[in-house]
């Protein structure tokens, strides 16, 4: 079994314009729940019908960038393949589809089964009779594959593809296996420059400085200051504050903000300022236990102070943990669970209170109850 369940929105977006194969999710089951799920949804663009798991294909030749051609169709039309459902078996062609009037044709999709994937054009020899070479497009009429291997570096399984058997059978290379390449990605091209770009010039031009302040501690280092201070500067834009000279208020005040707080320096700061903060309660609990003695030793003191410090750490400790779990919603959670269980409990009394028995044969019914 996987770690983690199919989802809802893996079905949904089952449509992918990737040729990658990362992982084989679409080859997991549909449960009912999900399929209740899937149900209720309402997209136009989403389909919830799902192939069973015995049909779906495992390792997919026909990607997003290929060249095939539809079995069935007549005109033998050359389509460039746009997307595909693994989850569904469905292959999306550009453009076929009829759509609405001044839109685009919308990608009409087909059975991967009804696709071959075009291999390019070749000569075929000459038969008797033909003065010149005929140049005919060649498909693959079944298909082959290396055994996948897991690339570590692009997170990806990858395979060599061939066509052992073609249409038109290519008497030269009847015996061969054609290697069909992977559709290469092609590259991102960016547009000339308009009038409406910004000049390189003033991209490069420099338009911030920072405040007049000493680069180093031997000066005269202003005072940070107050927030109220710091707001009326910010949103203030007539005032001058002693603080920032001719700029207005920048990043040098938020240093702290800024910085990282996950920094190994920052956590053992965190962890420093905690354990001297549990220590100064320890010496707090044991100097109120030492006032009054009562008769007891100065150890046994000490180590009802240890126990009430112990009891207080641990109390913080579920304050704490209780506090998370509210900010997580678990309060709101187990009001919805209680009153899940009320209702169903109601529920189930009343189907008990209105049950009513069939009159049956060797029934026995009591005198008291049917006088």
């Amino acid at each position: 079994m996987p770690l983690r369940r199919l989802t809802k929105q893996e079905i949904v977006s089952a449509v992918t314009k990737s040729p990658r194969t990362t992982n084989f999710r679409h080859l997991l089951p549909v449960s009912k729940i999900l399929r209740a799920k899937l149900d209720g949804l309402n997209i136009e663009t989403f389909s919830k019908k799902t192939a069973p798991v015995k049909d779906r294909i495992k390792y997919w030749n026909i990607v997003p960038g290929d060249q095939i051609r539809l079995l069935g169709d007549r005109k033998k039309t050359l389509q460039e393949v746009t997307a595909i459902n693994k989850f569904r078996n469905r292959v999306y062609v550009r453009g076929t589809g009829q759509g609405a009037k001044g839109e685009k044709p919308r990608d009409k999709n087909y059975h991967y089964s009804r696709c071959q994937l075009f291999l390019g054009e070749h000569e075929l020899p000459l038969k008797e009779g033909e003065t010149e070479r005929q140049v005919v497009p060649v498909f693959a009429q079944r298909l082959g594959t290396s055994s996948p291997v897991w690339n570590p570096y692009l997170r990806q399984w990858q395979w060599k593809r061939f066509a052992a058997k073609t249409t038109p059978i290519i008497p030269n290379r009847r015996s061969e296996r054609l290697p069909i390449p992977w559709p290469k990605k092609e590259p991102i091209t960016h547009a000339d420059a308009t009038p409406y770009d910004t000049p390189k010039e003033e991209v490069m031009k420099l338009t911030y400085k920072p405040p007049p302040f000493a680069s180093t501690l031997l000066g005269l280092q202003p005072r940070i200051p107050t927030e109220s201070e710091y707001l009326r500067a910010l949103y203030n834009a007539s005032h001058r504050p002693f603080f920032a000279g001719s700029q207005p208020p920048v990043e040098q005040f938020l240093v702290k903000e800024l910085s990282n707080p996950h920094s190994r320096a920052k956590k053992m700061k965190r962890w420093q300022e905690t354990r001297r903060t549990k220590r100064a309660l320890l010496n707090e609990y044991i100097d109120q236990e030492l006032k009054e003695l009562n008769g007891r030793t100065r150890g046994e003191a000490r180590a009802e102070a240890a126990f009430r410090w112990r009891k207080t750490l641990e109390e913080d400790k579920q304050a704490l943990r209780k506090l998370r779990w509210v900010k997580r919603g678990g309060e709101e959670k187990l009001e919805k669970k209680i009153h899940r269980r009320t209702r169903k409990e109601e529920k189930q009394r009343q189907r008990l209170a209105s049950l009513v028995l069939r009159p049956e044969p060797n029934q026995f019914i009591p005198k008291e109850l049917s006088a």
